[in-house]
């Protein structure tokens, strides 16, 4: 069951693992993602949903 097929919301998943969101406060100045923080969830994107991590309120 966990590697079957699955849609949510209209969004069409290979299987149902899911990477939660993390607070790894990797952004750069100005709070600005950086190509190390795309290339981090790059690596992961086959996997299955990813989250994307918290973010700070201005």
């Amino acid at each position: 069951m966990l590697f079957d097929s699955y849609s949510l919301n209209g969004l069409s998943l290979n299987n149902r693992i899911v990477m939660p969101p993390m607070t790894r406060s990797r952004a750069g100045a100005g709070d600005v993602a950086t190509d190390m923080m795309a290339e981090y969830y790059a690596q992961r994107a086959s996997a299955g949903l990813i989250v994307s991590e918290g973010t700070q309120i201005s």
